[in-house]
């Protein structure tokens, strides 16, 4: 597999811009920008940091009612409480990914974003991050940057990636925990599904599906803790013999308390028989 080379940038130049502005190229719904420590996140109406979510008070719940009143609105229901929070969880966590997915996919470097260390705006489909140490290759061009810590090989990088989803997500699922009935194990699959779902979307945007899915493979090849299971990525076979790619989610979303006839063609609950109808049916 090959990635892109990049040129060496200015020493003012951060090492993440470029794959920060290549996400918001290919998904205009978020938008990421990056901060200093002598500069404060941002405040006011939508802001939240993750360590605030993590703390699982007031903030929490002001996230967790923006996600019920969605829900009426679109649904023409309420939610069970967990139901809601298995939302908010969602909407939180699949960004908050790809703050460290999309760097190592693009360009192999792989920020360290602790909990403290990110705001998010969710109407406006904005991210605030610093980010003051980071994991690349010996040669890359930013090996030398302030910040840079230079691990040997592709494996060792993967390594990184997985410890710093981890260590932004791990109080987050914490502060998450109480109000969604899960245990651990299952709020680290839905954790396997946002890296891995995320890249996989990201991947197609990008024109590289097949080395996104690769690529999430060989970082969740399943039995790593604390994530929950692999990537599983399998094929179906359409009846006109075309190969068709689906995984099985290692979590349930339970958006099928809302439409209990319409379930996620990745969800465990959807025979393939049914999977492979609606993609053949969407062509």
């Amino acid at each position: 597999m090959t990635v892109p080379t990049l040129a060496p940038a200015a020493p003012d130049v951060s090492p993440f811009g470029a794959a920060y502005a290549r996400l918001t190229e290919v998904f205009p719904a978020l938008t990421v920008t990056e901060t200093t420590a002598r500069e404060s996140f941002p405040e006011g109406p939508g802001w939240v940091r993750a360590d605030e979510l993590a703390a699982g008070g007031p903030a929490l719940d002001a996230f967790l009612a923006h996600d019920e009143e969605q829900i009426l609105r679109d649904y023409g229901q309420r939610a069970r409480p967990h139901v809601v929070a298995s939302f908010a969880l969602h909407r939180y966590a699949w960004p908050a990914c790809l703050l460290v997915t999309i760097p190592w996919f693009l360009h192999r470097r792989v920020p360290r974003v602790p909990a403290g260390a990110v705001a998010f705006q969710r109407t406006l489909g904005r991210m605030v991050v610093r980010i003051e140490s980071f994991a690349c290759l010996p040669d890359d061009p930013a090996a030398t940057a302030p910040g840079a810590r230079v691990v040997p090989d592709e494996e060792a990088l993967r390594t990184e990636v997985r410890s710093a989803v981890a260590e932004h997500l791990q109080p987050v699922l914490e502060g998450f925990r109480p109000r969604m009935r899960r245990g651990s194990r299952a709020l680290w699959g839905m954790a396997t599904d946002e890296i891995t779902e995320g890249l996989w979307y990201l991947g197609h945007l990008f024109g590289e599906e097949e080395r996104a899915m690769a690529e999430a493979g060989q970082l969740l090849p399943g039995g790593l803790t604390p994530y929950a299971q692999g990537s599983r990525f399998r094929a179906l076979e359409a009846p006109d013999g075309r190969r068709l790619t689906t995984r099985d989610r290692a979590s349930c979303c339970l958006y099928y308390t809302l439409r209990p006839q319409d379930t996620c063609v990745t969800c465990p609950r959807t025979c393939d028989a049914e999977r492979i109808e609606r993609m053949t049916a969407l062509g």
